[in-house]
């Protein structure tokens, strides 16, 4: 039987009517009631009638069980002679299939079914009769006739299911109205019209609410429950169509058409196709189900009535409310089996999928199984052969290692944790591998192992001598913490950074530091770095988790106070993974750092004895926060003289021998190797140098495989056939500059250079245009040089209106190349004059400096780069803002030796020396 549904479509909790009951009320033998409780429909259970959980007193499988009931109910309420009875009890199939095809009676029905114990208990009838079973319907007959029913059927709307002929099913009646209805049928002809309401979450459903296509029930039996709502059990007795609805006493009533079906002769060929199709699918759903068929397929093969096959496989089967309202009121025979046939199709490839899910299961729980008992034969093996305490020997090497390392003993009291669970899991576990890295990290990391400093204060200065010539400010700072590590042992590490442009040796200065000092080197590359775990590391929850790229470097480096190298930190990046300048901030500062956490160890670790060391090729793009913790030295760039010397010194005799040769081999005078510098680089470092060396070598190596005897000495006429054209030819100095023209150095992060900042003026009406790929900035320092000109032309010789009457065109080549900032005031102002009054400017001067409305000349940035490009290009005198004076310190002597720096407050100042004739 079908599981108990309310008439909202809600399950019964109380459970289904057990079949097993049924069986005992008719006096069937228990193997009828086997063949009886499985029918195809069962496996193929509908919606949510059948969705409740079976009775537990039942022995039917869960899907065989709500529809079991139903096909006892149908052999049950059948009128049968004593001679029929005896072939059900001997369980024939011409029984089931008389069951099955003859329209149930009334009186029987209501002697026959054991609903809930009912047959022993009268149900008292809410009209105030003492019983509510139904009477002998003298109108049934066992043909296909219907009963003769009432003008009009009290209506009871249900929520979620879809009530076919001849199917039995309970029902919990809650709704007032509902309750009503069935009290006015149990008064009268205790039959009912259901109808499915559109809306299953509409409380009160109206006429419009309902399918107008329903099912005529009779009511066979009635409880009153406790909580004064009934429970009824009904069986479908026809299809019908509401022609109108009424409404009776607090309950809707419907005068109803009802639709028998059509009388058919002998099957067609469509049509036994059709029902072929049907009982197939029938059978491959209960095979899949893993639900015996012989029985159930003999009772489908008893009918060949294709509508009435279509509303049994119908009644118990699951699909949705609306598929079955359109089988429902589908009264066509051939298209209602059809409709049936799609759904089975559906159903056949839901159970197969089903089928292959749990098969996977299967056989993930048989793996499971089988890795146990492998693992449990090769410990019985290493048993055997004597090896089973290699488990304990590593767990007790691993404790020996975690004494050794020194840990703190917060440390140690999470190792010691760990060592526990790793103990109580098995070897070969995946989890036991996991938990085995951590501890191992743990013992490796040098918690206490310390190098021993060299505070030999003049051999560190020998050794920082003998690998970098020049930076003298780096040297001194440090051998200055080496004094103070010499006077106090419990100093913490220093943090520096070292900014400069490429190629000026920042790298190879923090591997001198290191050798100086006495200690191990690691650089760490930071460019491009996007995710803070690299820093800080992985938590142990996710798999492949590892510590940062710092604690890593500890343990490569077996020691607490390295010298790291955090290279290129100008160029981190972040997005969702987090920003590692961020977690910078703490590895970086003095007072955080001695108690670090890493993610992945989840225990502080003492960074204050290691020496940070950072490289930048420019501070604007490291966020203030991390630069206010680095202390900043300025590596600028080398001299003419200073890359003479380097290459004398260090470039040619490490070329020669990186390519077979031997410094004495191969000799490149002083002259050419300055010609290489001028003509073949254009560099503030020396990478570019250094390559265009390696090519000379190359060269003269090849001549040397060739067979030529050296020494090999490159001449002025060799120079340029080894290498090649000069790539940079210096602009031919003019013996003066035309009109308009000046000359100004600017900082690039690759060293300095001199631009040229040319006006033109042009009849026309006060435009300005200015190209070059000019920033805000300067465009901004084009404007307040045309306003203070505009505002000193009488004092300037200019005339007052010239803005009105010339269109000016300022212009700073290289076009492809963007520039800004504001040091090009004092330039853009002396080419202006120049152009307006027609006088050049000086050729061999430039000038450099930010300026006001009022004239004024204030302080830029970048002065050593601006001057070694104003001697790189043959400039005699460089004008600079007079606070500017202090940054002189930082220049070599005899660069400044080369060139005559003129400091100027105002642009009064500035205009003598840049136009000398107008004196």
């Amino acid at each position: 039987m079908t599981d108990d549904i309310y008439d909202d479509g809600t399950p019964d909790e109380s459970g289904p009517t057990s079949g097993k009951k049924q069986v005992k009320a008719t006096g069937k033998p228990q193997k009828q009631q086997d063949a009886a409780s499985a029918t195809p429909a069962a496996d193929a259970a509908s919606g949510p009638t059948t969705d409740a959980a079976p009775d537990a007193a039942s022995d039917t499988p869960p899907d065989a069980a709500t529809n079991a009931a139903t096909d006892v109910t149908i052999i049950d309420v059948h009128t049968a002679d004593q001679d029929e009875q005896d072939q059900v009890a001997r369980g024939k199939a011409a029984s089931i299939e008389v069951a099955v095809s003859t329209p149930p009676r009334a009186g029987d029905d209501a002697r026959a079914l054991d609903f809930e114990g009912l047959s022993d208990i009268d149900a008292e009838h809410p009209g105030g009769s003492e019983s509510s079973e139904t009477p002998d319907a003298t109108d049934a007959t066992d043909g296909p006739e219907l009963p003769v029913l009432p003008d009009e059927l009290p209506v009871l709307p249900v929520r979620d299911v879809v009530v076919f002929n001849y199917m039995i099913l309970p029902l919990f009646v809650g709704r007032e109205k509902s309750v009503q209805a069935v009290d006015a049928a149990l008064n009268g002809s205790r039959y009912l019209m259901i109808c499915t309401q559109r809306d299953e979450s509409v409380d009160d459903p109206a006429p419009e609410d309902l399918h107008p296509t329903g099912t005529v029930v009779m009511i066979m039996r009635m409880l009153k429950m406790p909580d004064n709502r009934l429970k009824v059990l009904v069986q479908g007795i026809s299809r019908a169509r509401v022609e109108s609805f009424g409404v009776g006493d607090g309950y809707l009533t419907a005068r109803v058409e009802t639709l028998p079906e059509p009388e058919l002769g002998p099957p067609t060929v469509e049509q036994e196709a059709m029902m072929r199709a049907a009982r197939e699918q029938s059978e491959k759903i209960l095979s899949l189900r893993g639900i015996a068929t012989s029985d159930i397929m003999a009772v489908l093969n008893s009918v060949d009535d294709p509508g009435r096959l279509a509303d049994l496989i119908a009644a118990n089967l699951r699909m949705k409310v609306s598929d079955a309202q359109a089988i429902l009121e589908c009264t066509d025979p051939d298209a209602r089996l059809r409709l049936v046939n799609e759904q089975l199709v559906k159903e056949v490839e839901v159970a197969s999928m089903q089928a292959k899910i749990q098969s996977m299961a299967r056989e993930g729980m048989d793996k499971a199984q089988k890795d146990y008992f492998l693992r449990e034969q090769m410990k019985a093996i290493r048993r055997e052969l004597g090896e089973s305490g290699n488990e304990d020997e590593e767990l007790e090497d691993l404790t020996r290692a975690l004494e050794r390392a020194g840990l703190p003993r917060e440390v140690r009291k999470e190792a010691d944790k760990q060592l526990r669970r790793l103990a109580s899991m098995h070897p070969d576990s995946s989890e036991a591998t996991v938990v085995r890295t951590y501890p191992e990290w743990l013992a490796e990391l040098p918690w206490a192992k310390l190098s021993r400093d060299r505070l030999d204060i003049n051999k560190a200065k020998v050794i920082l001598d003998e690998d970098h010539l020049g930076l003298a400010k780096v040297k001194d700072r440090i051998l200055e913490y080496l004094s103070v590590r010499k006077l106090n042992p419990k100093s913490k590490g220093p943090i520096l950074c070292f900014a400069g442009p490429p190629g000026v040796g920042k790298t190879s200065l923090g591997r001198s530091i290191a050798r100086a000092m006495g200690r191990k080197f690691q650089r760490i590359s930071l460019g491009g770095m996007r995710d803070e775990a690299e820093i800080r590391g992985h938590r142990r929850t996710y798999i492949g988790a590892m510590p940062g790229r710092i604690v890593q470097s500890l343990k490569q480096l077996g020691t607490r106070n390295p010298v790291l190298m955090l290279d290129e930190i100008d160029k981190i990046g972040s997005d969702f993974r987090g920003d590692p300048s961020s977690a910078l901030l703490e590895v970086l500062d003095p007072e955080q750092n001695f108690s670090f956490s890493d993610h992945y160890l989840n225990v502080p670790f003492d960074l204050s004895k290691v020496m940070f060391i950072c490289t930048a090729n420019q501070l604007d793009t490291i966020p203030a926060p991390l630069r206010d913790r680095m202390e900043v030295i300025s590596i600028p760039g080398y001299t003419m003289q200073e890359k003479l010397a380097i290459a004398r010194r260090y470039l040619l005799p490490r070329q020669a021998k990186e390519n077979g040769l031997s410094p004495r081999e191969v000799t490149v005078p002083d002259a050419l190797i300055e010609r290489i510098i001028t003509g073949y680089t254009r560099e503030a470092g020396l990478r570019n140098l250094e390559r265009e060396i390696g090519s000379l070598c190359r060269k003269v190596a090849r001549r040397k495989a060739e067979g030529e005897k050296g020494p090999f000495r490159v001449t002025p006429r060799m120079l340029e056939k080894l290498l090649g054209a000069p790539r940079f030819i210096d602009e031919e100095k003019e013996a003066e500059l035309l009109p308009g023209v000046a000359l100004g150095p600017a900082w690039t992060p690759y060293g300095g250079e001199v631009l040229h900042v040319e006006v033109t003026p042009m009849k026309g009406k006060g435009s300005v245009t200015m190209t070059g790929q000019l920033g805000d900035v300067m465009k901004e320092s084009a404007q307040a040089a045309i306003s203070y000109a505009r505002s000193r032309a009488e004092r300037l010789g200019i005339e007052p209106d010239f803005s009105e009457k010339l269109d000016l065109h300022i212009h700073v080549p290289a076009g492809a190349t963007p520039k800004d900032g504001p040091s090009a005031g004092v330039t853009m102002v002396t080419a202006l004059l120049s152009a307006i009054t027609g006088k050049p400017v000086r050729s061999d001067l430039c000038m450099t400096g930010e300026i006001t409305l009022r004239g004024r000349v204030l302080p830029v940035g970048g002065i050593k780069e601006k001057i070694l490009a104003g001697v790189a290009r043959g400039m005699q005198h460089v004008i600079i803002p007079r606070q500017n004076i202090k940054d002189l310190e930082d220049i070599p002597a005899d660069l400044l030796r080369r060139i005559q720096v003129h400091p100027v407050a105002h642009i009064d100042d500035l205009l003598p020396l840049a136009f000398p004739k107008s004196e």
